[in-house]
């Protein structure tokens, strides 16, 4: 059975910072692309970052480029998402997940929640006075 578990979701302070963590386990295939998606009470779930298998292929949502920085271990089939700077904005339930096609690089750079077959529970990021 296919296991993606988030990690290290909490509640901070506007400004600070959190880093996530995604483990993988039983994929069906290698070489898989991962992606960062949120959602907030009452809205669609959103992209948030996308990484390529090898990771020579990012991409960003606007809304948190800059502030935001996507990373892999293959080796420790693992994913991060180290986000900065945080805004009350950012506060949503964080979820990782993993698709085929990781060594298109056009497909992280055009990433979509549709195209991902495999998901996480989530982790909760709120922030906040």
């Amino acid at each position: 059975q296919v296991q993606l578990m988030e990690s290290g979701g909490g509640l901070v302070h506007p400004g600070g910072s959190l880093r996530l963590s995604c483990a993988v386990a039983r994929l069906p295939y290698e070489d898989y692309a991962m992606g960062w998606f949120r959602q907030a009470p009452g809205k669609e779930r959103e992209r948030v970052s996308c990484i390529s298998w090898s990771g020579t292929c990012t991409n960003y949502a606007s809304s948190v480029k800059g502030r935001f920085t996507i990373s892999r271990d293959n080796a420790e089939r693992m994913l991060y998402l180290e986000m900065d700077s945080l805004k009350p904005d950012d506060t949503a339930m964080y979820y990782c997940a993993a698709a085929p096609s990781g060594q298109s690089c056009t497909f992280a750079l055009d990433c979509e929640a549709k195209d991902f077959p495999y998901w996480g529970r989530g982790t909760q990021v709120s922030v906040s006075t």
